[in-house]
């Protein structure tokens, strides 16, 4: 169990911070409450070493009784759940734009957590877990069920869960025995995007493996979602980790970059149109000139 604390810093005047308390389960033997509370403290230690713009800095961790905290940099502004509530209630979708600009915050962070060494990951990537501060600075909050890839292939976490399951792929459902990796945070990136975008929650992986057509696409939820939005995030929200981008880099290109993302099992994709040509920066530039060299050849023909 857990609680979070607003609090301020009797030292530092002025300065905010979020404390987390957990308190251990104590049904457990006393061996393994001990190992428990070790667990949580070497992770925790990982995590103060932990320095990323889109990450709460952890600067802290005491103990009272049987109790652990985790001292955290306090993050002001609304998380996206929140936003997303109120832009449904508006009846006005969030800019495309936007949620690609947030995703790329998103992105960066998740890749400084999954190069670490060990890797860590998240495992409840969901946009209640994501603020978004007044400078416009996307920050990924509770580490509640952050999970340390150790060498020797053993697992460590802070706290035995399995995330939220509208966003938890097929392999995560087994909690700690299910064998998750990196692709594990791509598809519950994917998930999340999908719900920012079409403010319907993703259908659940259980219900989408016994029912696979069961997602609806997003573009008909929002046709204003571009064709290649909707090609990545349905490849990150494929079921089998093997047919997903094979890390948070790969999604990433495919959101906003060159690759052309196909689903597998092969289903029939819309075509690169037009407007996924233009969408980037270097190509409005590449058709820019063409355009400029056909007239110029045009003007040059008609003076002589």
């Amino acid at each position: 169990m857990g609680s979070i604390y607003l609090a301020e810093d009797v030292r530092l005047e002025g300065r905010q911070c979020a404390i987390k308390e957990v308190e251990h389960d104590h049904t457990l033997p006393s061996e393994t409450l001990k190992q428990t509370r070790d667990q949580f403290l070497r992770e925790a230690t990982v995590l103060a070493r932990l320095d990323h713009p889109n990450l709460p800095k952890v600067s802290d961790i005491f103990s009272v009784g049987d109790r652990d905290y985790l001292v955290m940099d306090y993050i002001p502004g609304e998380d996206l759940r929140t936003m997303m509530i109120e832009a449904k209630q508006r009846a006005k979708f969030f800019p495309e734009r936007v949620v690609l600009a947030w995703a790329d915050q998103l992105a960066d962070a998740i890749g400084y957590l999954h190069y670490q060494e060990p890797t860590i990951l998240h495992r409840d990537i969901k946009p209640s877990n994501l603020k978004i501060t007044p400078s416009g600075l996307l920050k990924l909050v509770d580490f509640g069920l952050v999970k340390l890839l150790a060498p020797e292939d053993m697992t460590i976490t802070i706290l035995q869960g399995r995330g939220t399951a509208l966003y938890t792929p097929l392999e995560q459902y087994g909690g700690d025995t299910g064998h998750t990796d990196v692709r594990s945070d791509v598809y519950a990136f994917g998930a999340t995007l999908y719900h920012l975008l079409t403010f319907e929650p993703p259908i659940e992986a259980r219900e989408r493996f016994l029912h696979p057509s069961s997602l609806p696409a997003m573009r008909d939820l929002n046709p204003n979602v571009s064709q290649r939005t909707e090609r990545a995030v349905a490849w990150a929200m494929s079921l089998h980790p093997d047919d997903r981008p094979q890390d948070v880099e790969e999604f990433r290109e495919a959101l906003l970059g060159d690759r052309n993302p196909v689903t597998r099992p092969r289903t029939s994709l819309p075509d690169v149109s037009l407007a996924d040509i233009l969408s980037k920066r270097v190509e409005r530039t590449l058709v820019g000139i063409s355009i400029a060299l056909v007239l110029i050849t045009l003007l040059l023909t008609l003076i002589r």
